[in-house]
Order: C-alpha cells, then sequence, then structure tokens
C-alpha cells in the first residue's frame, strides 16, 4: 500500500473526473451541486491520504521515498517517488485544491466541465512534482497546459481567448526546447530516470554531462554540451515562473482567469518553474549554473525592481498582484542559483508561502468582484465601512505580501535575501530595494480599496463576507501565520535534502573552469 500512496494520491482526482464525464448528465442545479460536492469530497480525500505521505516521510534520508517504479509502454518506465524538495509541493498542491473548489461555489455556467478540467489539472500538477522519469515529467508538465487553456478560454472575461493561446503559445514554445535537451540527455546517459532508479541505471541526477569547451555556429561554447542543455531546460522554466523579460503571458492571463484559475495559476503552476530549476538545473548541469548565475541573478533583480514599478501604476487589481507575482518569483530565482542552504531553503520557503498569500489575495479581489463585477481600484474606497471582516482578511494578506514579521512572507524574503548577499552584495541591494518598492503598491492598493469615505452609491449596498468566504479564507491565514512564527515546519523538512543538493553541486564545479562566460 506505501509503494502505491503517490499513485493513489496523484490520480484520485483523474478517477472523479472520468466519473463526472461518464455517469453524470444533466445541467440542472441539483446536477450542478452533484459535480461540485464530488469534486470538493475528492480533493479533501486527496488532502487527507496525503497527510499520510507526509506522516511516513523521513526528512533525514535525502533520496527519493515511496517510490513506485512499472514498466509502462514503448520500453518506458512508470517511475514515481518524493524527496524533502518535492514532497512540500505535494501538500502544497492537495492543500489548496479543496480550497480553490470550495471558492467556486456560486459557480452556474458549465459547472460539470469547469470541476472536471480543475480535477484533471490536480492529477497533472502532482505528476510534476513526483515524477521521476524525464518522459513521464514532460507529459505531466506539457499536459498541464491543457485545463488551464480551457479554463482561462471558456471561463475568462471579455479577453479570454488572446489570454489563452498567448498563455498556451508562451509556456508550449518554451518547453519544445527542454524536449530537444531531454532528447539530447539520454542520447548521453543512456537512461531516463531522473532518481531512485531500480534497474541498474545511472539516475541522470548523478550522470555528468560534458562540461568541456563546444563550438557551436562560430561561438566558443565554455560548459558544452551543459551550457547547452541548461539553457533549453532555462527556456521552459524561466517562462513558467515566470522570469523577466517572458513574463508578459502572466498579467494578461491573471485578468482573464476567473477566480479559481488566478489562484491555482499563481499558488501552483508558476512553482513548477522553481521546482524545475531544482530538479534539473543545479543537481545535473551545476557547471552550467554556475557559470550562467551572475545572469540569473541580474534577471531577477531586474524583474524585482521593475515589475515592482510597473505594478505602481496598474489600475486593474488583479494585474497589480499578477506583476507582484513576477517580483515575487524574482526573490525565488536569486535564491536557487545562490546555491547556498540559506538561499535555496529561502526559494523553496518563498514558494510555499507565496502559495498561501498570493492564492489568498487573488481570492480577496474575487471577493468583490462578485458583488461589483469590476476590478477597477478606482471603482472601490470606503470598503471599511461596510466590510470590516473582509478589511481585515485583506490587510492581513497584504502585510504577508509585504514581508511582515510574524508571517511567512518575511520568513522566505529574508532567507533568499542572506543568501544572495553571500554571493553579490550588490544584487542584494538592489533586490533589497523591491521590499520598499512592495510595500508602496500594495498599501497604496489597499488604501484606496478599503479606507476613506464611502462615497460611491453603488457601495452603500455591498455586504460583507459569508460564512463560506470566512472559511476558506481561515486555513490560508493559519498556515501564513503559522509558517511565519515557526519556520521549522519547513526548513527541518526540507534542510537534508537540500544541504545534499548543495553539496552535490560544489563538488561537481572543480572538475570544469567554472570561470568565464557562457559564451564569449
Amino acid at each position: 500500500m506505501e509503494q502505491q500512496l503517490l499513485s493513489i494520491i496523484t490520480f484520485l482526482p483523474l478517477v472523479a473526473a472520468v466519473i463526472m464525464a461518464l455517469f453524470m448528465r444533466g445541467d440542472d442545479a441539483a446536477a450542478q451541486m452533484g459535480a461540485k460536492r464530488l469534486a470538493l469530497f475528492t480533493t479533501t480525500a486527496t488532502f487527507l491520504v496525503s497527510l499520510f505521505l507526509l506522516a511516513g516521510f523521513d526528512p533525514s534520508n535525502t533520496g527519493f521515498q515511496f517510490v513506485t517504479e512499472r514498466e509502462w509502454i514503448l520500453g518506458l518506465t512508470y517511475r514515481m517517488g518524493v524527496d524533502g524538495i518535492s514532497i512540500l509541493f505535494v501538500m502544497l498542491t492537495t492543500f489548496l485544491m479543496p480550497i480553490v473548489i470550495w471558492s467556486c461555489w456560486d459557480v452556474t455556467a458549465r459547472v460539470k466541465d469547469y470541476m472536471i478540467a480543475f480535477l484533471v489539472l490536480e492529477t497533472l500538477m502532482l505528476g510534476v512534482f513526483t515524477a521521476l522519469d524525464l518522459v513521464l515529467f514532460y507529459l505531466f508538465f506539457e499536459a498541464g497546459l491543457i485545463p488551464m487553456f480551457l479554463i482561462i478560454g471558456i471561463w475568462g472575461g471579455k479577453d479570454r481567448i488572446y489570454a489563452a493561446f498567448k498563455f498556451f503559445l508562451y509556456t508550449f514554445l518554451g518547453s519544445v526546447l527542454m524536449l530537444v535537451a531531454m532528447i539530447a540527455m539520454y542520447r548521453a546517459a543512456g537512461t531516463t530516470c531522473i532518481g531512485g532508479c531500480g534497474d541498474g541505471n545511472v539516475a541522470l541526477l548523478t550522470h555528468e554531462f560534458s562540461s568541456e569547451t563546444l563550438s557551436l555556429m562560430g561561438f566558443q561554447i565554455t560548459g558544452g554540451l551543459q551550457t547547452l542543455l541548461f539553457l533549453a531546460f532555462f527556456a521552459s522554466f524561466a517562462v513558467k515562473m515566470p522570469m523577466w523579460p517572458v513574463h508578459t503571458w502572466l498579467p494578461d492571463a491573471h485578468v482573464q482567469a476567473p477566480t479559481a484559475g488566478s489562484v491555482v495559476l499563481a499558488a501552483i503552476l508558476l512553482k513548477m518553474g522553481g521546482y524545475g530549476f531544482l530538479r534539473f538545473s543545479l543537481p545535473m548541469f551545476p557547471v552550467a549554473s554556475d557559470l550562467l548565475a551572475p545572469l540569473v541573478f541580474w534577471m531577477s533583480a531586474i524583474a524585482i525592481v521593475y515589475t515592482s514599478l510597473v505594478a505602481l501604476v496598474q489600475s486593474d487589481m488583479k494585474k497589480l498582484i499578477a506583476y507582484s507575482s513576477v517580483a515575487h518569483m524574482g526573490y525565488v530565482t536569486m535564491g536557487i542559483f545562490a546555491a547556498n542552504q540559506q538561499g535555496i531553503d529561502g526559494a523553496i520557503f518563498q514558494m510555499l508561502s507565496h502559495g498561501f498569500i498570493s492564492g489568498a489575495l487573488f481570492l480577496c479581489v474575487g471577493v468583490i468582484y462578485d458583488r461589483m463585477h469590476t476590478r477597477e481600484i478606482d471603482a472601490y474606497g470606503g470598503l471599511v465601512n461596510r466590510m470590516p471582516a473582509y478589511a481585515l482578511v485583506f490587510m492581513f494578506f497584504t502585510m504577508a505580501n509585504v514581508g511582515l514579521p510574524g508571517t511567512s512572507g518575511f520568513i522566505g524574503e529574508f532567507l533568499t535575501l542572506m543568501g544572495i548577499f553571500q554571493v553579490n552584495t550588490w544584487v542584494a541591494a538592489v533586490a533589497t530595494s523591491g521590499v520598499i518598492l512592495s510595500a508602496a503598491y500594495a498599501l497604496w492598493l489597499y488604501r484606496r480599496v478599503v479606507f476613506g469615505d464611502l462615497i460611491k452609491e453603488a457601495l452603500r449596498t455591498i455586504s460583507d463576507m459569508t460564512g463560506r468566504e470566512k472559511a476558506i479564507f481561515a486555513p490560508l491565514i493559519a498556515m501564513t501565520l503559522i509558517l511565519g512564527v515557526y519556520p521549522s515546519l519547513v526548513t527541518d523538512i526540507i534542510g537534508p535534502s537540500v544541504s545534499a543538493l548543495i553539496t552535490d553541486y560544489h563538488a561537481s564545479l572543480p572538475a570544469a573552469d567554472a570561470a568565464g562566460l557562457a559564451l564569449h
């Protein structure tokens, strides 16, 4: 049973989606409620089962645990497992999905299809974090585009078709290069096993790809095959996060996506890019990662400052929070490529924290959008007079987004800045200015929406949050506070695996000349 636990967690939502598609008919109120209840029951059950995974996980074991391995098709192997880096992303996904389903309880258009899309998406997201085979990882990674494409394109705003295609094309084109790199890796290593191999193959995590100077199209590429492979994976993961300057699809996708879609996109899907850097870039291409780390640092620093300034001039609440997400992901990429304990611990912590905080902020926008059907900041003002409970919840997550001590947002940013300061003080100084800018745009948004006199006639009858809405925010508030005052809940789990990753990473660098530029 223990060996099958990951498969049960991953595919339980898909089984429910199939049952819903085959056996649930009609679109009347009873059928809609039945679809919602089945989706909520399934996602809740998936989370409860995942607690057994967390309870049985041994943080001191830096290898892969709960490994499932079966012969698949065409000589490929179905191989899944988790380590200290991936298990908390599995928990984040299973924790958030019941909240996402509950948040769209008022949806009335094509409810069954809507629930099926989210259930399928949950399976595909969990597959990304648990796959231990290149082909399996790629299938889950790419297939996740389809349900999100449909969620934006069918249930989104008036420009949903444009946003959906922009989201799909950006992420798909980046992933094509990753597929080419995976084929090259298979040819070089003779295996598609990422780790936890039980067939005698050397895992890709321990395989050393060529790192000598390579001549290509007139360029001398230091790091050779490693650098080319790194760049191919980087293209996919940088778009997914997204990093500056390939971030432009994200604000459009967020603005047009329904509230539940925005929550999943910000809280989970963006984390696949950071997870990819941790699972592939650092352990498999250490020489190239070291060579190109300064480029990543400055791209991240520019993203933090630039997107924070852009957020300051936004008139749409969702777009402002979307640019805020890009800025926060800048801290993540800096921390990862700092390649030290504080940096990577902070990057993982920041991704988990951002999942709770950004998801809650998009839900906050959804609460008032459901009442007023506009996201324009100028349409609001003085909501504290009519919605005191909403004002309190919105203030809490605004402060957490800024990085107020005592919340999880502070821990992630502080650790990543500590990590990057040990590597590059100039980048750390530029990135620290993002903390000030984040306070500027977040407090500016809050003041204009919540404070002031209630002078707009349309707002005089607006109602405060319902019991269901308060219950949705309760677990998000709890996690943000718990991780803010007791971060060891995360760092104790990820610490040994991160330490092993860093040790292997630095042990690989003396084998090649790690000085100079990748292209010269």
